[in-house]
């Protein structure tokens, strides 16, 4: 059953200075929401304050996502049933994109409100464009295991189906713990497997380059704490 309500699927920054990489059609889409489902309230509120100064942040609905629990997926068609429009922001980059938002998403589509992608950064696209990678054929792996040795059979498995399918595996680390993510990196693949480094994307110390394992090994980034993307081409 049709509904009268339109969930705007709201990009944020990668990066808190870097407010033009948001188009200006995104305002017009806050305008028209009521409610707001986001994975950090606080961060939401400041980056809607930095694009429309004139918001009156009290005067909206705000619900924190926690991973669309089944209580917020409620609360999420009740607004829905209501006609509200809904705007979806996750903590960085594009909702539904390695977000918690993607439940939600599914939930609108099963009520029959209109849903609405907005143009804006995903750090997963941006990594893989300046990759100089196979941009064809891509897979987005996600985390991978913490476990060493599980973490070193990923890998190697990552780097042999890369190989057979000449396929960019993109993926990504806890910020704290990305230095040890490149060292298992550099002792598990081997020498002339392509490795893309995109850190802090769109900030002021940005950072993207791509290497060998063998030259990355010559020099290494110190990436401690900077959101970064991993893209890996093997020949």
């Amino acid at each position: 059953m049709a509904s009268a309500s339109t969930v705007y699927l709201i990009p944020s920054v990668l990066d808190e200075t870097a407010t033009a990489t948001i188009p200006a059609y995104v305002v017009d889409a806050v305008r028209q929401c009521q409610v707001f489902f986001v994975e950090n309230e606080r961060s939401a509120r400041r980056f809607l304050k930095s694009l429309w100064k004139e918001m009156v942040i009290d005067d909206y609905i705000w619900v924190t996502i926690h991973k669309a629990e089944q209580a917020v997926k409620n609360q999420f068609r009740q607004h829905i049933r209501a006609g509200k429009n809904i705007g979806i922001i996750s903590e960085a980059g594009c909702p539904g994109i390695a977000d918690p938002g993607q439940i939600l998403i599914e939930a609108a589509h099963e009520t029959g409100a209109i849903v609405k992608p907005l143009v804006g950064p995903s750090s997963i696209l941006l990594a893989l464009m300046a990759s100089g990678m196979n941009g064809q054929q891509f897979r987005f792996t996600g985390y991978l295991p913490i476990d060493n040795g599980a973490r070193m059979q990923a890998i190697r498995e990552m780097e042999a189906e890369s190989s057979r399918r000449n396929c960019t595996h993109v993926f990504i680390e806890t910020p704290y713990r990305n230095n040890q993510l490149l060292e298992v990196l550099l002792k598990t693949c081997k020498p002339n497997t392509q490795l893309c480094i995109a850190a802090d994307i769109t900030g002021t110390d940005e950072f993207i380059h791509t290497r060998t394992m063998a030259d990355w090994k010559k020099q290494l980034p110190d990436l401690h704490k900077r959101p970064t993307i991993f893209c890996l081409l093997a020949p």
